[in-house]
């Protein structure tokens, strides 16, 4: 009897060693730390109430949640980042997202621990749209290269022209385009299209707005001698028709006159200055294309456009300046063109005195040509 009491007792025994080897893991199983990420935001401790769904290249960004402290990788997209071991806590990683672009995008972070798990969060990689900011001359003739610069130009890009030809493309880096021509490339804004965004110009290609000197027909006083219309060998090739070369020494504080006049004596361009420019010029810049053979490395070229009579300190576009025989796009904001005036520039419905006038210090052995000359403005209104 006692026996039988004895196995009773020891089989008790046993049942309850086995319910608790069983309880202890279960609550082994149930008290595993499981990673979480609660959300994703700014690491500026004064902005940390700034939450973020997506974040642009190289952004560092914070990772808050739980149990992150065995993360050893993050991707996001099909990009890895890097992961700096100290950056991360049991409840936050610091990382920046990774600056190459991706290839397959799915909007996603994905954390990877060392126990194997995973972790997947909805998280968006802003990647910027074009940035199109300026062409090295908005002047190309058809078939030739022109330069875009600007930023964010990521392949697969395109660059549409106004009146819809795609140009070819010639070379494709971060800030520069070069693109050739497509023929029935007409004036107007540019396009660049990407994967992430599409950009239209501000700027136009082939700029035919506002045109107060083109000698396209020639108007004025002074020096029709300038004007080539029949380009020779040794001659820069038309952008636009008719175009201004000045080839000569010019004497020290020497006056030299190139282009320009009264309103009376030119009739149709004088009054192509938009009467907006004139109220705030701020809005407007001062455009005109340049070619130089020789540099332009001495004296002054000074320029009256807007008002009602000359003004011969009015601005000054001084040297150095050298394109090594390539037409380039000089930009000048007309606000300081018009800060440099005498007297302030009023509406003109008669049109408006204009002049090019070379003259300051040193000889200029100059050989530079000019077409163009035009004020328009620096932004599209939407």
């Amino acid at each position: 009897m006692k026996r039988i009491n004895k196995l009773i007792v020891l089989l008790t025994v046993a049942i309850a060693m086995i319910s608790i080897t069983t309880s202890c893991k279960k609550d082994s199983v149930s008290n595993k730390a499981v990673p979480a990420i609660k959300y994703v935001r700014v690491t500026n401790p004064e902005s940390s109430d700034s939450l973020l769904v997506g974040a642009s290249q190289g952004k560092l960004i914070a990772i808050i949640g739980e149990n992150l402290q065995d993360a050893v990788a993050i991707w996001f997209n099909d990009q890895k980042a890097s992961l700096t071991p100290t950056y991360v806590t049991n409840t936050s990683i610091l990382v920046s997202v990774p600056s190459p672009i991706p290839i397959e995008i799915s909007n996603k972070l994905k954390i990877y621990f060392s126990s194997g798990d995973s972790l997947l969060y909805n998280f968006k990689v802003q990647i910027s749209e074009p940035l199109v900011s300026n062409m090295v001359s908005e002047f190309v003739n058809e078939g030739d290269v022109a330069t875009i610069r600007g930023d964010f130009f990521y392949k697969p890009l395109t660059v549409k022209f106004a009146g819809g030809p795609i140009g070819e493309l010639v070379s494709v880096e971060d800030k520069i385009i070069k693109v050739r021509v497509p023929t029935g490339a007409q004036a107007g804004s540019i396009t660049v299209t990407t994967n992430f965004g599409e950009t239209v110009s501000d700027f136009w290609f082939k700029d035919n707005r506002n045109i107060f000197i083109s000698s396209d027909p020639y108007e004025g006083w002074w020096n029709a001698s300038y004007v080539v219309s029949n380009p020779g060998p040794n001659d820069p090739p038309k952008i636009n028709g008719n175009y201004i070369r000045v080839s000569k020494q010019l004497g020290e504080w020497s006056w030299n006159e190139i282009a320009g006049g009264p309103a009376s004596a030119m009739p149709i361009q004088s009054k192509n200055i938009p009467d907006a420019a004139i109220l705030k010029p701020s809005d407007y810049n001062l455009k005109f294309e340049a070619n130089t053979l020789k540099p332009y490395n001495n004296s002054i070229i000074r320029i009256n456009v807007g008002l009602n009579s000359q003004d011969n300190d009015a601005y000054q576009w001084k040297p150095p300046f050298d394109t090594k025989g390539q037409w380039q796009t000089v930009v000048i904001p007309f606000e300081e063109v018009v800060a440099s005036y005498k007297v302030k520039p009023s509406i003109n419905p008669d049109g408006y005195w204009t002049r090019i006038l070379i003259q300051g210090p040193g000889v200029l052995d100059a050989d530079i040509s000019f077409d163009n000359f035009r004020v328009v403005p620096k932004v599209i209104k939407k």
